[in-house]
């Protein structure tokens, strides 16, 4: 018995990344997956490969999501799961960020989650109750240097998470979000550098002495989306290998 039998999980960003090793993770636990992203190609080899269905889904754009659900009902008859893991990240000083950067992640990361829940709730209400994960970030408990824009949104994502898990507990949708650290994805290590090299990037910086892998993200998705994590909502879950827990000196 895998821990998502029955279940229809809508996965944005499903491509690559963590998105990608949440859907391979989430099918091997019994759920039919819909992958969500706008990497074509890269997507619907995944949902080939996994038995589910690929859908292109601009998380910004509320038509996409009208479609995407859609095609999800088609092809599986409900939908009763939701990970809003799509993101992007830019690198810049904050006084030095141009208008339209800024307005950009907004549109994606914070948009992006609100449409995601705005589109889904409906449905997984309709399925008879269900969950939804939120992506935020180590950045959403934290400051960090030139990533204003990208933990902006983080912390924005955080205050939908508690406000949908308060107004959707009624409906039986339980909503969480997870919050990594340093993790080895395209999206934070775009140039593909060394996991070794990363590694050593972040000895100095993380207790766990490693950068992050997005299997670990995935896992703990899976715990949020399943009935291990019955009695849990509007709660951050951080997975950052103790970076937040303070400063080593030595």
């Amino acid at each position: 018995m895998g821990k998502l039998d029955g279940r229809v999980v809508l996965i944005t960003g499903a491509a690559r990344g963590q998105g990608e090793q949440e859907a391979r993770l989430f099918a091997a636990e019994g759920a039919k997956v819909v992958l969500g992203d706008v990497l074509d190609d890269q997507g619907e080899a995944v949902a080939k490969e996994l038995g589910g269905l690929y859908v292109h889904l601009d998380v910004s754009r509320e038509a996409d999501w009208g479609a995407a659900v859609t095609a999800a009902k088609n092809a599986f008859g409900r939908i009763d799961g939701l990970v809003n893991n799509a993101g992007i990240l830019r690198f810049n000083e904050l006084v030095s960020t141009p208008l339209e950067e800024f307005q950009q992640i907004i549109q994606v990361n914070q948009i992006g989650a609100f449409l995601g829940i705005k589109t889904l709730a409906p449905e997984i209400e309709a399925a008879g109750g269900g969950t939804i994960v939120n992506t935020a970030s180590y950045t959403a408990l934290t400051g960090m240097s030139y990533v204003g824009a990208y933990a902006a949104t983080k912390h924005a994502i955080l205050g939908l998470t508690r406000v949908a898990a308060m107004e959707l507990a009624p409906r039986k949708i339980r909503v969480n979000a997870v919050c990594p650290g340093a993790v080895d994805t395209p999206m934070s290590n775009p140039d593909g550098a060394d996991p070794d090299a990363l590694d050593e990037l972040y000895r100095k910086l993380v207790p766990l002495g490693r950068v992050g892998q997005p299997e670990e993200v995935a896992r703990l998705a899976l715990f949020l989306s399943c009935e291990d994590s019955s009695y849990i909502t509007g709660q951050p879950f951080v997975i950052d290998g103790g970076w937040l827990a303070g400063v080593s000196v030595f």
